[in-house]
């Protein structure tokens, strides 16, 4: 039998490892469960190169976004099968953004368009890196990323002075492969190369630090004249999806010509990015800021894929989220990478 004078101090020790354990237990967090800094963030996804991350937006039904949802309310899935998250967090990250102009609008589009420019410098912020670019028949690069307004707002202003209608000149000679179908003048019609473009701006964003989140704004009325373009819309989607590079569309041009964005609607779509839709400067100024916020404050989930179709070069993926009323976007998948050549 115990003796009556230790008894309190057994009973303070056991207590004592009790509370130890239950604070450990109750402050452990699994992989589902975890909730990182942006910095954190930011570390992980540099060290670990099998990660799949998702930047994910949440909208209510009045289009609004949802900032404060957590982790355990998020549901992924990868060719159908439930992933456990290895990291969320609701903080924004750092942009690496192209802000792509379409430079042969319509006149009275440039109009409304081309002095709305500088405020997109309000929805940059002092950790993005911007640089601005434009695009007709040829894609034009700024002067490279940039943390500087001033220097941000000197290529804007490049790109404002050439918005307009196009000075490339006459379009060329264009052949069908088809031999029984005569070649086809279009003369001094205006047109551009638009997968020629998002691709082109694409290529700027592979290098950069893959803790940031890459986006293009692209500026546009939806024309595209596809047998200009060297990349088809297949491949250039492929690249960005590769590198996790989501594009963001403000649609020039009046609501009533919505079957000319199509293409800008399935870019938005696939890439998990979003558009937008205005025709006069008031219109754009006010979406700017929103665009760029939300490229910025989306939702990161990363995890490690398991149980997925590994036979497959392309995986389905899709999130959803345990609160009812809400609408969730991400891109619709991802490729796996690419396997090294043996020697």
């Amino acid at each position: 039998m115990l003796r009556t004078s230790r008894l309190p101090l057994i009973l303070a020790v056991a207590a004592l490892l009790v509370d130890t354990y239950s604070a450990r237990f109750l402050h452990a967090k699994t992989p589902q469960q975890s909730t990182i800094s942006q910095s954190e963030a930011q570390a992980k996804i540099r060290v670990n190169s099998d990660l799949v991350i998702l930047p994910v937006t949440v909208k209510d039904r009045n289009g609004n976004l949802v900032p404060d949802l957590q982790n355990r309310e998020f549901r992924v899935f990868d060719d159908r099968v439930e992933q456990s998250v290895e990291f969320f967090t609701s903080e924004g990250l750092p942009l690496s953004l192209v802000i792509l102009v379409d430079d042969d609008l319509k006149s009275e589009d440039a109009a409304q368009m081309a002095p709305t420019l500088k405020t997109i410098l309000a929805g940059v912020s002092l950790d993005d890196e911007v640089t601005a670019c434009r695009f007709d028949l040829r894609f034009y690069p700024g002067d490279g990323f940039t943390r500087d307004p001033d220097k941000l707002w000197t290529q804007l202003q490049s790109v404002q002075e050439h918005s307009g209608p196009s000075t490339s000149g006459p379009v060329p000679f264009v052949y069908d492969p088809n031999p029984e179908v005569a070649p086809v003048d279009l003369g001094s019609r205006p047109t551009k190369a638009l997968d020629d473009a998002i691709y082109s701006s694409s290529a700027l964003l592979h290098d950069r630090d893959v803790a940031r989140r890459k986006a293009i704004l692209l500026i546009t009325d939806g024309i595209n004249g596809e047998q200009f373009n060297q990349h088809t819309y297949e491949n250039t989607l492929e690249t960005l999806v590769r590198d996790n590079i989501s594009v963001y569309i403000l649609a020039v041009g009046a609501k009533s010509s919505r079957r000319r964005f199509s293409r800008l609607v399935e870019y938005s779509n696939e890439s998990g990015g979003d558009i937008y839709y205005a025709a006069t400067s008031n219109a754009m100024e006010k979406l700017y800021s929103r665009i760029t916020e939300q490229a910025r404050h989306e939702y990161t989930l990363a995890y490690v894929p398991r149980g997925n179709n590994h036979n497959s070069s392309y995986h389905v993926v899709d999130v959803k989220t345990t609160r009812e009323g809400l609408h969730v976007q991400t891109r619709h998948g991802y490729y796996a990478p690419r396997q090294s050549a043996v020697p």
